[in-house]
């Protein structure tokens, strides 16, 4: 079922390592509309910083390239966060969601997605090589007075 979106924000980006922290940021502040809690606020940052992280290090990793971020409120306090490169794809989506898995070398945990699905509420990953990977989140953040 396709839930209707009340707000978005999409913006693209170079795949520079710089631009986590603005992506990261910029989600944040667009999240505040629904008035999350500091930790609700900090799960979705981390979880942020790892998809766009994932597109810098393994989508383009001898060269810069594009990175689509979308953000949107869905009715019910659902924030659906989208990371959209075209890069190199994923071979093997199921085996790079496990955790420890990396193709980035031992510099890399191999957590970036067992962390984006431990903060958010789900995660969905579509890749295909050669064509770029799309990674969505979305997080219910609960109303102020009911349930905290």
């Amino acid at each position: 079922m396709r839930q209707k979106s009340t707000n978005y924000i999409t913006f693209e980006c170079l795949s520079r390592s710089a631009n986590e922290a603005f992506a990261r940021g910029a989600v944040a502040c667009f999240a505040a509309q629904l008035d999350p809690t500091l930790e609700e606020l900090g799960d979705i940052k981390t979880a942020v910083s790892e998809a766009v992280t994932n597109a810098i290090v393994h989508a383009y990793p001898d060269t810069l390239g594009r990175i689509v971020v979308k953000a949107q409120i869905l009715e019910g306090g659902v924030l659906e966060i989208t990371v959209r490169d075209w890069g190199r794809g994923i071979q093997d989506v199921e085996k790079a969601r496990e955790p420890l898995f990396t193709t980035g070398g031992e510099e890399r945990s191999g957590m970036g997605f067992t962390i984006m699905e431990s903060f958010m509420d789900k995660l969905t990953v579509r890749s295909q090589p050669g064509k770029g990977t799309k990674v969505t989140m979305r997080r219910r953040v609960q109303p102020r007075g009911r349930g905290r």
